[in-house]
């Protein structure tokens, strides 16, 4: 059964664009249905974590909205900051999702019990993955990877009931 899900957000809960203003202003789209996924995972003993090379406001912002608390930005090294996540929830690295598209994503995709990625994943990410979604970052991936990790018993079905 897998306790934590641990997701990459450029490129995986976005579509990986990043859109600036002349002044600095960021702007990022999410897909609602990976979001309604993502928060009713800890309501079911599911805990939903994020682990991203970049800091953003908009990440923060919409963690926030989801109620995900377990939030990690500014991550170079993701494989050490995952077993330290692994060791503060006392979880073994089998019991881990891990949800990523590019090859900073890779070490930690190879050494989780499950890894996915998006359909627009970067080619050796889909060549590692237990699962790649048919769709794409930021278009639903992250909901149909949650979806295929309930039918394959992984994790309650009762997440999207």
């Amino acid at each position: 059964m897998i306790r934590l899900i641990i997701c990459d957000v450029d490129g995986t809960l976005t579509d990986g664009k990043i859109y600036m203003s002349a002044n600095g202003e960021m702007m990022k789209a999410f897909n609602i249905k990976d979001g309604l996924a993502l928060a009713r995972l800890s309501r079911h003993g599911v805990t939903p974590v994020i682990l991203t090379g970049r800091v953003s406001e908009i990440t923060l912002r919409r963690c926030e909205e989801l109620k995900i608390t377990e939030i990690h930005q500014g991550i170079e090294d993701k494989a050490t900051r995952l077993r330290e996540i692994a060791a503060t929830y006392a979880c073994p690295l089998s019991e881990i999702a891990f949800l990523g598209d590019d090859i900073n994503d890779l070490e930690c995709l190879n050494l989780c019990g499950v890894s996915a990625c998006p359909a627009d994943a970067v080619r050796p990410v889909r060549e590692a993955c237990s699962y790649v979604s048919t769709f794409r970052g930021g278009d639903g991936a992250a909901r149909d990877i949650i979806e295929w990790l309930i039918e394959n018993q992984l994790i309650p079905a009762e997440i999207l009931q």
